[in-house]
């Protein structure tokens, strides 16, 4: 009976073979899975470069937000006003809350970056005296899987040898 540990458009992994980018290898003749980071592409460095905006964007307006609160209640505090900093405050309150729902689609944005990955995996195995590259990809949960998928095939197959 065959065991389906992976299956996508480009690899399939099953107990028998591991089938990716053309190459179909026997699981019973691999001796070595390994991987390692390949050079990055220009879309892997543009999205780290998305990254750090989006982080740049979520942390520098609500610092330059607490620094403006301070100082207006130090000004406040200094004429006796505090009735127009407390009212400045709730209106900045109020808007804070209002535009709190607008932050899901840059922050599932930062989430998908982190999906994807910033940094190019290959997975290699040894294989009748060969180094075969079976993927490169730069989505870090679809390499996940494919590699914990070939490790389980090649383990099973030497507990049942």
């Amino acid at each position: 009976m065959v065991t389906l540990y992976y299956r996508d458009d480009t690899v399939r992994v099953t107990s028998e073979s591991i089938q990716a980018n053309g190459h179909v290898v026997p699981v019973a003749e691999v001796t070595y899975v390994w991987h390692t980071r390949g050079p990055g592409t220009a879309r892997t460095r543009s999205r780290l470069l998305g990254r750090g905006v989006l982080i740049f964007l979520f942390s520098i307006p609500p610092l330059v937000a607490v620094i403006c609160v301070l100082s207006l209640a130090y000004s406040a505090h200094d004429r006796g006003q505090w009735q127009l900093a407390v009212l400045i405050l709730a209106a900045c309150a109020v808007g804070a809350f209002a535009l709190t729902p607008f932050l899901e689609l840059p922050l599932s944005w930062l989430d998908r970056s982190y999906e994807k990955g910033v940094r190019v995996q290959e997975l290699w195995v040894q294989y009748d005296g060969r180094e075969v590259m079976l993927v490169r990809t730069a989505d870090a949960l679809r390499f996940g899987q494919i590699y914990r998928a070939v490790q389980r095939a090649v383990e099973q197959h030497g507990v049942e040898r």
